[in-house]
């Protein structure tokens, strides 16, 4: 007879304990939502995957692309009261809270009036700080606070492969995000300064997208957008073969530019189109008179395949080791003239 008691007990704690748990699951909907591991046996089971997305990297780098617009009055001598406006289209990135932006040159070159306009359509009047030729780059300063700033990692290299996306305004269209990677890097010959070098890259870019960002996967800026392959034979079906101008080079370039108005680079005075792969060294094809190697006593022929304790291993490099160096600075040279080995000490110019 004990056994009856025993059950009734039994069945009225379960009965208890099972009214319990649910008012607790009416109380408290997160147990119901699996938060807790101890109740994942009440979670929703979902074992699809996310799709592979950018998002955050935009979300990032966007707000720090700006469209600009400049403009320059030209005088019509059949309408001399009526001036030609026109307007230039390009992109452009917020490189400093101060208000300094980076773009190309080619973008703000001749402008009477530049115009920035940000992501929140905030229209600012920009002033030209300063522009540089070779590199195609021109800094601008807006009067704003709080400005956007490209996220930049100084220890970023980029390399073949890594994925990127270019932010600006092509056509005119609005911010536009373009996606691909970068195809090459350090490619050269592509404009008249044999040292410019550029990123190849697949990501696309048009007219407008010119001083816009390309940044990588994380948001971080990774160059600056400035061209694409010129056709030289306009039957050639050619896509995908874009290119942008390297951070460094470019804030490198900017600093230049807010420090002194102008970028100062060494000069040699010398014309090099060859790497002698025998000897490890440029040679000499042509030097400009009365500059400093010619008055060093380089000739036509040397073959120089170091400069200061450089081995040279390719001409950019070594144009830019010039380009580098302090006007009025002296290096020394190795070369070899006559399978003759022999040092001269130039002093370096300056480019104008």
């Amino acid at each position: 007879m004990k056994l009856i008691p025993f059950l009734s007990y039994v069945v009225k704690a379960a009965t208890y304990g099972l009214l319990a748990a649910v008012v607790l699951l009416l109380l408290v909907p997160e147990m119901r939502e699996g938060t807790n591991l101890s109740l994942n046996i009440f979670a929703k089971q979902d074992n699809k995957e996310k799709p592979i997305s950018y998002a955050n990297a935009v979300v990032k780098a966007a707000p720090s692309v700006v469209n600009i617009y400049s403009e320059n009055f030209e005088s019509n001598p059949r309408y001399r009261s009526r001036p030609i406006q026109r307007v230039k289209l390009g992109s452009g990135v917020i490189m400093d809270a101060r208000g300094y932006i980076l773009t190309n040159n080619h973008v703000v070159k001749n402008a009477d009036l530049i115009t920035v306009i940000l992501q929140d359509s905030t229209e600012l009047t920009a002033e030209l700080i300063g522009s540089d030729e070779f590199t195609d780059l021109a800094v601008l300063k807006v009067q704003a606070q709080n400005l956007p700033v490209i996220p930049i990692d100084e220890n970023l290299t980029p390399l073949v492969g890594d994925v990127v996306l270019a932010i600006g305004n092509p056509l005119n269209l609005g911010q536009t995000i373009t996606q691909g990677i970068i195809s090459a890097t350090g490619r050269n010959g592509l404009s008249s300064n044999s040292y410019r070098e550029f990123l190849q890259m697949d990501a696309a870019i048009n007219d407008g997208n010119s001083g816009g960002a390309v940044v990588n996967s994380n948001g971080d800026l990774v160059g600056i957008s400035t061209a694409q392959f010129n056709r030289s034979n306009q039957k050639e079906n050619i896509q995908g073969i874009f290119f942008a101008i390297p951070y460094k080079l470019a804030a490198n370039v900017m600093q230049q530019l807010i420090s002194n108005g102008r970028v100062t680079r060494g000069w040699l005075g010398v014309s090099a189109q060859r790497y002698n792969r025998q000897l490890k060294g440029l040679v000499i094809d042509e030097i400009t008179p009365q500059g400093p190697a010619d008055n060093a006593g380089l000739i036509k022929g040397d073959v120089i395949y170091k400069i200061a304790d450089t081995n040279i291993v390719s001409i950019n490099q070594a144009l830019d080791i010039i380009a580098e160096t302090k006007p009025n600075s002296v290096l020394q040279l190795s070369l070899i003239r006559n399978n003759s080995r022999m040092t001269l000490d130039v002093t370096i110019g300056e480019i104008n």
